[in-house]
């Protein structure tokens, strides 16, 4: 049985599998076809209630962590999204070069959720957060984005490409998993 002060929102697809995830502000989001019977949907969650119970304790581990740090202030964004756009278009065009592609406009903005991302016109966006992030994870999401400029998708000839330009590309992934949610936290506070 799932624990009932658990928030629980549904969303339903043409998608073919089920797929439940916690997001950062606790509730359980699911994924799910659409004629699923909502008892094999709830069958699914207490199957792995252990998984999305450890998983709620880390969101509020890294919620806590963030408050440490301090949520980040309106000027404290604007400063660094300006940091950025000094930064950021300077490690593309290096990138953009050896890879051999070429890209659009570059936005820098102050995502939730989001590194980075590209559009099918080749234009570019990025966090300003990144600002607060080590150079080689700043530079990974730069490499990330200009691949999908060959690459629309992320199959493993996109990832093949990732890795011909940074072998322990893993690595910066894991940083933005762990230290970089914890940073996105630190924006959702000041919203």
């Amino acid at each position: 049985m799932l624990p009932e002060n658990w928030r629980i929102e549904i969303t339903r697809s043409r998608r073919r599998t089920l797929s439940a995830s916690v997001k950062g502000n606790g509730v359980v989001a699911v994924k799910a076809p659409l004629r699923m019977p909502q008892e094999i949907i709830y069958r699914f969650l207490e199957e792995i209630q252990p998984k999305l119970a450890l998983d709620m304790v880390k969101q509020n581990a890294m919620r806590d962590r963030a408050q440490e740090a301090g949520y980040l202030t309106r000027r404290e964004i604007e400063e660094l999204a300006q940091r950025a756009m000094a930064t950021i278009p300077e490690r593309v065009r290096y990138y953009a070069e050896g890879l051999h592609v070429t890209y659009g406009r570059i936005t820098i903005r102050n995502q939730k959720t989001r590194w980075g991302s590209c559009s099918s016109k080749g234009n570019l966006n990025f966090n300003c957060l990144l600002m607060l992030a080590p150079p080689e994870v700043l530079d990974y999401v730069v490499v990330h984005e200009l691949c999908h400029r060959m690459e629309m998708n992320h199959s493993k000839r996109f990832w093949s490409l990732v890795e011909t330009v940074l072998p322990d590309y893993r690595e910066q992934e894991k940083w933005l998993k762990g230290e970089g949610a914890v940073l996105l936290r630190r924006m959702l506070g000041s919203a």
